[in-house]
C-alpha cells in the first residue's frame, strides 16, 4: 500500500497519523512484517494490525545463489500461484528483476516463461513483495558473510534498481504494475527514484502511450529480438497484434514526453538473429528513434532448440552496430550456474512436484 493509503486506513481506525509512518518504517526499512515485533505499538495495537493489513503473504519455496552473487527466488502465495524474482549485483548496484505475471501471454518461442501460457496476473502487493523478500535475503547473506569475516556490522544491502524483466508482459497488467511502481517510488516505502525503475515490454503501443502520460521518468525497454517484421513474427507470436511501425511510433512518443532514451533489448540466438545482415538492419532501425541497444547472449532452455551464440559472433555483431553509430552494449551474463533463464526455476519446481505426486512423495 502507498503511504497515503495506510494513513487513510489508520485514520478510519482512529489512530494518529504518525502511526502510519511507524508502520511503514517497520515493514520497508526494518523488514518486520510480524506485528508482534513492532515494539513501539501497544500490545493491543499489535493485535489489531493483522486485522487491518497483510504484509508478505508469500513464502520463498526455492532459493538459489550463484557464485557471482546473483540470487534467484521462487515465491509462492496462498492458493499455489508462484513467480520468480532475481537480484543481480554489480558493484554498489543491486538490481531486482521482478515478475508481473504468473507465466506469460506473449509466448516468445525462445522463452521458458511463456511455454505454458499465462496462468494469472500478479497484484501490486505481490510484485512489491518480491523486492521485500530479496532485501531480506540480502540482509541475511550479508550478516553471515560479516560474521565469517569477523567484520563490523554495516547498514544492510538493499535493492537499488528494479527492472520489470521477469515473468509476464508488464503492460498487459498495467494498473497493478503502475501501483507497484508508485509504491517503489514512495519515499516512505522503497524510496526508489523513477530513473532506477525500468519497464520492459514486447510492445503494446496504446499502453506505451499511456505510460508516457504518467509523466514519470521511468526507463522503457523494448524487447525487440528481431530487426524486421517477418523474423519478429516468427519469434514473438504477439507481433501479429502490434505491428513494429506502430510500436516504434509509440516509443518515439514516449521519448518526446519523458526525454528518456529507449533501450532496445536484443537476445542473440545463434544462427537465427545474430548474423551481420541482422546487425545492419538493426542499426538502420535504431536511426529512426532515440535508442541504445542492449545485446543479451541467450541462456539455453530445455527442450527449446535455440542455442547461445559464441563470443566472436557477439563481438562482431556489436562492432557492426557501433561502426554504424549505434550505442550498443553486451549485457554481462549472470547466474549461469543456477537456473538463469526466466521461468526455468518455476518449471523445474513444477516438474519436481509432479514427480513427487507420481511416486507418492
Amino acid at each position: 500500500m502507498l503511504s497515503a493509503e495506510v494513513d487513510s486506513a489508520i485514520k478510519v481506525f482512529g489512530w494518529p497519523k504518525f502511526r502510519g509512518k511507524q508502520l511503514l518504517d517497520w515493514v520497508y526499512s526494518k523488514g518486520v512484517v510480524d506485528a508482534s515485533g513492532m515494539t513501539n505499538f501497544s500490545h493491543h495495537d499489535r493485535a489489531v494490525i493483522p486485522r487491518l493489513f497483510q504484509f508478505a503473504t508469500g513464502t520463498i519455496t526455492k532459493q538459489q545463489i550463484s557464485e557471482d552473487g546473483t540470487i534467484k527466488l521462487l515465491i509462492t502465495w496462498p492458493g499455489g500461484s508462484n513467480a520468480e524474482t532475481v537480484m543481480i549485483p554489480d558493484g554498489d548496484r543491486r538490481t531486482a528483476c521482478v515478475s508481473s505475471q504468473v507465466g506469460c501471454p506473449v509466448r516468445c518461442k525462445f522463452c521458458a516463461s511463456g511455454m505454458d501460457g499465462l496462468k494469472s496476473s500478479l497484484g501490486a502487493a505481490q510484485i512489491v513483495e518480491q523486492i521485500w523478500h530479496l532485501n531480506e535475503v540480502l540482509a541475511k547473506t550479508q550478516s553471515v558473510d560479516q560474521a565469517k569475516a569477523a567484520q563490523p556490522c554495516v547498514p544492510a544491502a538493499r535493492v537499488t534498481n528494479v527492472v520489470f524483466m521477469g515473468m509476464g508482459e508488464p503492460l498487459s497488467n498495467y494498473n497493478q504494475v503502475m501501483q507497484a511502481v508508485r509504491i517503489m517510488h514512495d519515499p516512505q516505502c522503497f524510496n526508489l527514484g523513477a530513473r532506477r525503475i525500468t519497464i520492459s515490454t514486447v510492445g503494446v503501443p496504446p499502453k506505451i502511450r499511456q505510460l508516457a502520460e504518467e509523466l514519470l521518468p521511468l526507463n522503457l525497454a523494448l524487447s525487440l529480438h528481431a530487426p524486421n517484421e517477418p523474423l519478429r513474427k516468427q519469434l514473438i507470436p504477439w507481433a501479429e497484434h502490434f505491428p513494429l511501425p506502430e510500436i516504434l511510433d509509440a516509443c518515439r512518443y514516449y521519448f518526446s514526453k519523458t526525454g528518456r532514451e529507449i533501450t532496445l533489448e536484443y537476445i542473440l540466438l545463434s544462427n537465427v538473429n545474430d548474423r551481420p545482415e541482422h546487425a545492419r538492419e538493426l542499426a538502420r532501425l535504431c536511426k529512426t528513434l532515440r535508442a541504445n541497444v542492449n545485446l543479451i547472449r541467450y541462456n539455453e532452455v530445455e527442450p527449446l532448440p535455440f542455442k547461445r551464440p559464441g563470443s566472436k559472433n557477439v563481438v562482431a555483431f556489436q562492432d557492426i552496430l557501433r561502426n554504424m553509430g549505434v550505442n550498443a552494449h553486451v549485457r554481462k551474463s549472470r547466474g549461469r550456474d543456477i537456473d538463469a533463464a526466466c521461468g526455468q526455476l518455476r518449471r523445474k519446481e513444477a516438474r519436481e512436484s509432479l514427480v513427487q505426486l507420481g511416486t507418492g512423495g
